[in-house]
């Protein structure tokens, strides 16, 4: 099936509930050292800069791991959503040898919603502003399936809980 048929939106949308309040889910989201615990394979590695994210415009630079072919690289976020508690969102990118983040057109958003249940997460990755010239270096998108967001939520859960 072709992307655009398969993926007509340019996203894709998850959502689970977690069994803690918002702002324990916020705390993790929030804080670049426990990235690595939101995400079910070893791609993320670790926080190259450990402070916590506090703002909208923020950019806070992951080192990260394709795999053993293609190795090691480091991602620059853009914080492009920053409301405690309720949504935290961010592009990935590269930055220049002047520091200037050049967004690779798609974006991590976490919503947050509590009810009487726990918290409600919803996932969504967005490829929509990615350029062909994007696509192509990746081998197209989405680069993720939506079984990879079900499981990063999985792994939110156990990072936030400890429930395994």
């Amino acid at each position: 099936m072709a992307e655009a048929a398969k993926y007509p939106n340019e996203h894709i949308i998850r959502t689970r509930t977690i069994d803690a309040p918002a702002s324990a889910i916020f705390a993790v989201l929030s804080d670049p050292t426990r990235h690595r615990d939101t995400e079910p394979t070893d791609w993320v590695r670790d926080a190259i800069d450990p402070d916590p994210i506090t703002r909208t415009g923020q950019i806070f630079s992951m080192n990260m791991h394709v795999d053993a072919e293609n190795g090691d690289y480091r991602i620059d976020n853009t914080v492009t959503t920053f409301d405690p508690d309720r949504a935290i969102a961010w592009d990935p990118g590269q930055a220049d040898e002047d520091g200037h983040v050049d967004p690779g057109g798609w974006r991590w958003r976490y919503d947050l919603e509590e009810t009487t249940s726990g918290t409600t997460v919803t996932l969504t990755y967005d490829w929509s502003r990615t350029t062909q010239e994007v696509r192509e270096l990746f081998g197209g998108f989405p680069v993720v399936s939506p079984e990879f967001i079900d499981q990063s939520l999985q792994a939110l859960e156990q990072a936030v809980t400890g429930a395994r």
